[in-house]
């Protein structure tokens, strides 16, 4: 194992792709390890929840691979702590996915489904894949924030059917409308930030947003 604080933690549990994000690091700069190993999470400096697919399954590999508590002791270190797309939704109480399943619990609020039909009451393409602009919640700027310096509706890449509903809408960073839909894109409550769009995928504006998250 590396000497411990050196490194970024991409976690490993079978539900994402790993590969992607480790190449958006390496391109920045960030040295990182992707890991499944509870004792590499807890002895990096920062650490990333990337994630795609079911939440359901999701929950249960974390579970498998004995991931729950080390993501809660690290993220209760204080050490900063990323989640993308699912990794995002993770992080939250319950998910309405394929019936009801329980999160990390770390931030207060829950996961549901697009509407099936918008207020028009047209069919609504569901997942939402593509790009989509994101823009300054009312409660919060971007100042001192992975986002500061970024225009207001930045284009990011997104691919998902489920979006995050917080109780709090003082931790809400960012939002996004789809089908008319405002929704929460991101997040930031101390040092968990988290984002529904995937910034690996997002171009220039997409790798900035690592690299002033973590430096």
């Amino acid at each position: 194992m590396k000497k411990t604080g050196d490194y970024i933690a991409i976690i490993d549990y079978q539900v994402s792709n790993l590969y992607s994000v480790k190449h958006a690091c390496d391109a920045i700069g960030i040295e990182s390890v992707i890991t499944s190993d509870p004792e590499v999470l807890l002895g990096a400096k920062a650490a990333i929840l990337p994630g795609v697919g079911a939440f359901g399954d999701a929950m249960k590999n974390l579970e498998k691979f004995r991931l729950i508590h080390p993501i809660k002791n690290f993220i209760a270190s204080k050490r900063k702590f990323m989640g993308v797309c699912l990794g995002m939704q993770l992080l939250f109480e319950e998910s309405s996915e394929f019936g009801t399943h329980k999160g990390l619990q770390i931030i207060k609020g829950d996961v549901v489904k697009f509407p099936s039909v918008n207020s028009k009451k047209q069919s609504v393409k569901i997942p939402q894949i593509g790009w989509n602009t994101i823009y300054p919640s009312r409660e919060r700027d971007w100042k001192q924030t992975p986002f500061f310096g970024m225009k207001k509706y930045t284009y990011m890449y997104f691919v998902h059917s489920f979006y995050v509903r917080p109780k709090e809408k003082k931790v809400i960073l960012s939002n996004t409308t789809y089908e008319g839909v405002a929704y929460c894109s991101a997040i930031l409550e101390k040092n968990v930030f988290a984002v529904q769009f995937h910034p690996e995928k997002s171009g220039k504006a997409g790798l900035e947003i690592y690299k002033k998250w973590v430096f």
